[in-house]
């Protein structure tokens, strides 16, 4: 196993493989790519206000979820608190982590830089850790809703519907590893590495939802994160005059994040336009029109991840080649903080015996 964490370590293999996926996208744009005519004139006639609105909507939906993952530190960590601004300078710090670095680093990235500010002994990295992963549980309400919604109102493809399963059995198995963490809270933690690192993660951040008030809160928050996002999709529909309406909408932001739950190459750019481009030809969009509206989508969100993240970079005086080290030494620090918290436990169980 430690072969192969070296080896994923290796920078040249990490190099190699981000110039085979960049060809293999490059050779897929070009097999089945869109008419590129039909994309460039697309252009032509977008009004550029709604885009302008979509943005804002887009930077308020980020202050909605970073106050959201704020009640779930506080539930989780003793005072003192970070304060607000430090959250949301962490958060945007992990939106650029996760634009920029592969598999979502960003989640290490923004606990990284929160850790700085907040002192409270070695197993701070695993609590804020788990503090991610409930707040990442706290998507699960409004994905839910988002489905029902849009297998009641959209037009649904037959291959979308097996990402909307594939995206509900997730769900579910979240859930279920968030229920036997809470069951097992003062249990030694068994299985594979991988377990015991999730299951010890989620022990640590689960401590909002033993408060209620807290973690509606917290649910509430990030709920209306995505009710922004879901108006920033409708409102680039209506910069290109699509006429689709809101479950037009609806699906395409579903799909929009299950073609980047699994980043196959930087920004899954290709995949991501053909993701949103083939379900609206259901709604009389052509295929090029749809490929440069999903083009408009993602920098959409990169605009707003990479500019509140750079903000955040500077605000905390670090680089990017900070970030990714960050990354690296955060990773480490937290499953020997998890690891040990687990041989604590099992210490534990066994002096009661």
């Amino acid at each position: 196993m430690s072969s192969l964490a070296g080896l994923a370590r290796n920078p040249w293999l990490r190099v190699g493989v981000v110039l085979v996926s960049l060809g293999a996208a490059v050779l897929a744009l070009w097999w089945r790519g869109p008419d590129w005519d039909i994309v460039y004139h697309a252009f032509d006639f977008v009004q550029w206000r709604w885009i302008v609105l979509a943005v804002l909507l887009n930077l308020v939906s980020v202050l909605a979820r970073s106050f959201s993952w704020m009640l779930t530190i506080r539930q989780a960590l003793p005072e003192p608190h970070p304060p607000f601004a430090q959250v949301f300078t962490s958060f945007g710090v992990g939106l650029l982590g996760n634009a920029v670095l592969p598999a979502r680093a960003g989640e290490l990235a923004r606990v990284a830089v929160l850790r700085g500010h907040v002192k409270h002994g070695p197993g701070t990295s695993a609590t804020l850790l788990g503090t991610v992963f409930t707040h990442r549980l706290f998507d699960l309400f409004p994905i839910a809703l988002l489905v029902l919604y849009v297998l009641a109102t959209a037009k649904i493809p037959g291959w979308a519907l097996t990402g909307l399963y594939a995206v509900a059995l997730v769900g579910v198995g979240l859930v279920t590893l968030a229920f036997i963490a809470a069951r097992t809270q003062n249990r030694p933690i068994d299985g594979s590495g991988t377990v015991r690192r999730l299951v010890a993660m989620s022990r640590q951040g689960l401590a909002v939802l033993r408060t209620p008030w807290a973690a509606i809160g917290a649910l509430v928050f990030q709920t209306a994160g995505w009710v922004l996002q879901l108006l920033a999709v409708w409102c680039a529909t209506e910069a290109f005059s699509m006429d689709v309406g809101l479950p037009a909408a609806a699906l395409v932001l579903l799909l929009m994040n299950i073609a980047t739950v699994f980043p196959l190459w930087p920004g899954n750019v290709g995949l991501l336009q053909a993701a949103v481009a083939f379900p609206l030809i259901q709604y009389g969009v052509a295929y090029g029109t749809g490929f440069a509206f999903g083009l408009v989508l993602q920098a959409l969100e990169m605009s707003v991840g990479v500019g509140v993240g750079v903000a955040s970079l500077a605000r905390e005086g670090l680089s990017f080649a900070s970030l990714k080290r960050m990354d690296e030494d955060e990773q480490e620090a937290a499953e020997e903080a998890i690891e040990a918290a687990a041989v604590r436990e099992r210490e534990e169980v066994g002096a009661t015996r």
